[in-house]
């Protein structure tokens, strides 16, 4: 896995730098001080995960997470608790503590391995025409075709249909990469939707079944591109 580090701190960068040189499956690609240079190497490099600290100048990682089309998964790590819960709505994959140890680092790569490899074989092959997700004590059955979006609720989602909805643990970001993705889309930070059931687009909203739902800044060239792809033409 490509990774890159975005801390204004030398000591913090050079931890995390030795903590991904001790994991196998882990390449670091760049160390910035600050979310602006980090966003330019994004623009065009290939990178699978972040590390983002939170209190940077000139842009914090939460704005930077608000403002800029972040592809890679992102684990915070940050030395202020009242974070998290703003991260996690911001569809972060894991929030490190600072200090923490590395067996904690390590338990937050593996799951981004996790994440990384599921989206993998998703991409792939993807048969199947349902899922299963874990819902309150009960295994929900969802069959593909009966999605109408996905919410995020930070380190849960509110999965909709047309007769019900059902909150899973999951993060938005990683059951995205465990859906076909010419099946369904992401139009903003805290939704993804199925294209099949999209009603109709008007300005910066895709409306779905009877659900008005906003298409962000960041992904509009994405949702337009879709619509391209499949109008139809004189």
């Amino acid at each position: 896995m490509r990774c890159i580090i975005c801390d204004d701190e030398p000591v913090a960068r050079k931890i995390l730098e030795e903590f991904v040189e001790q994991v196998p499956f882990m390449e670091l690609t760049g160390k910035f001080e600050n979310a602006v240079k980090a966003g330019i190497f994004l623009q065009s490099n290939q990178v699978d995960l972040l590390f983002l600290d939170i209190e940077m100048p000139r842009l914090s990682g939460l704005q930077f997470l608000k403002e800029a089309d972040i592809t890679p998964l992102v684990i915070l790590t940050t030395a202020f608790p009242q974070y998290a819960l703003e991260g996690y709505e911001l569809d972060i994959l894991d929030y490190l503590l600072k200090p923490f140890a590395f067996n904690r680092f390590l338990k937050a790569v593996q799951k981004a391995k996790e994440y990384t490899d599921m989206k993998n074989a998703t991409t792939a092959s993807y048969a199947s025409p349902y899922i299963f997700v874990r819902s309150e004590k009960r295994i929900e059955k969802i069959e593909l075709k009966d999605i109408l979006y996905i919410e995020s609720l930070g380190n849960y989602v509110n999965i909709c249909t047309e007769k019900k909805k059902i909150i899973a643990y999951l993060t938005l970001k990683g059951l995205e990469g465990q859906l076909p993705s010419q099946e369904f889309i992401k139009i903003h930070q805290s939704f993804l939707v199925a294209c099949s059931k999209i009603n109709a687009i008007e300005g910066n909203e895709v409306s779905i079944h009877n659900t008005t739902l906003p298409i962000s800044r960041n992904y509009r060239d994405a949702v337009m591109q879709m619509v391209q792809e499949r109008l139809l033409r004189r």
